[in-house]
C-alpha cells in the first residue's frame, strides 16, 4: 500500500521540538522524505496500522497535525516532480 504522510508539529516549546524529531525519525524509518515534513511510504496493511499507531502516540492532537493519505494508483501514474527529486528506492541501487 502506498501512502503519503504529512505532518506539522508545533515547535514553540522544547516538548514540541522533541515531538517533531520523534515523528520525523518514525517517518524516515518507514518511507522516503520528499519534502521536509512529507514522506512517501510503501507498507503492508499491518505496517500501516503499526506506523499510524506509533505516530499518534507521538503527536499532541490539540497542537499538531498529521495526515495520512492512501494512494490508490502507482505513484508514477499521477506524480510530476519539478526541481530536486529524492532517490527512487524501489529499484536496484548501485553505488
Amino acid at each position: 500500500m502506498e501512502l503519503l504522510v504529512a505532518y506539522d508539529v508545533a515547535t514553540d516549546t522544547k516538548a514540541g521540538r522533541r515531538r517533531l524529531r520523534r515523528v520525523a525519525n518514525l517517518c524516515v524509518g518507514h518511507g522516503q522524505r520528499v519534502q521536509k515534513s512529507v514522506f512517501e511510504c510503501v507498507l503492508t496493511e499491518a505496517q500501516v496500522e503499526r506506523f499510524t499507531y506509533r505516530l499518534l502516540r507521538e503527536i499532541e492532537v490539540t497542537e499538531d497535525s498529521l495526515r495520512v493519505y492512501r494512494l490508490r494508483e502507482p505513484r508514477g501514474t499521477y506524480t510530476q516532480v519539478f526541481g530536486l527529486s529524492p532517490m527512487d528506492l524501489s529499484g536496484t541501487l548501485i553505488m
